[in-house]
């Protein structure tokens, strides 16, 4: 029988660590969407929300091949996320859980509700991009 011990990301026994979205050391809420955010050992884990349908294809313009560069794992609470990818869209719906990797835009419905974790360095890498876009569009 082959049984898990404890193991963070850098491989120390024994130390573990946990988020909930009210412990959450930040949060977002924009029109159609709200975050709650906390960092796990090199991991960013994002409770999220959405009351409005959002394509966001438009925010990662300027990234290499106008892409989101950081892979991402996730559980769907409820309703559904699709991700576009050169090599076709790949549609996720409550109950399903997910990887994507490097080379996507995420498009989110009204009534999702999700788990996602990132890499932490690659998620604010391409934040910056994000972040820009989302100022110059007012």
């Amino acid at each position: 029988m082959n049984v898990r011990k404890g193991l963070t990301a850098g491989g120390v026994e024994g130390r573990m660590a946990k988020a909930s979205r009210a412990s959450a050391s930040q949060h977002v809420e924009l029109e159609g969407f709200e975050g709650h955010y906390a960092e796990l050992d090199g991991y960013t884990v994002g409770f999220e929300r959405y009351t409005a349908d959002a394509d966001l294809t438009p925010l990662f313009v300027g990234l290499p091949d106008d892409e989101c560069q950081c892979e991402h794992w996730g559980y769907v609470f409820e309703g559904r996320i699709v991700f576009h990818t050169a090599q076709g869209d790949q549609e996720f719906v409550a109950g399903d859980a997910y990887f994507v990797g490097p080379g996507h835009t995420p498009e989110i419905f009204a009534g999702t509700s999700l788990v996602e974790f990132s890499p932490t360095d690659r998620l604010n890498q391409t934040l910056e991009v994000v972040m820009r876009n989302m100022e110059a569009a007012g």
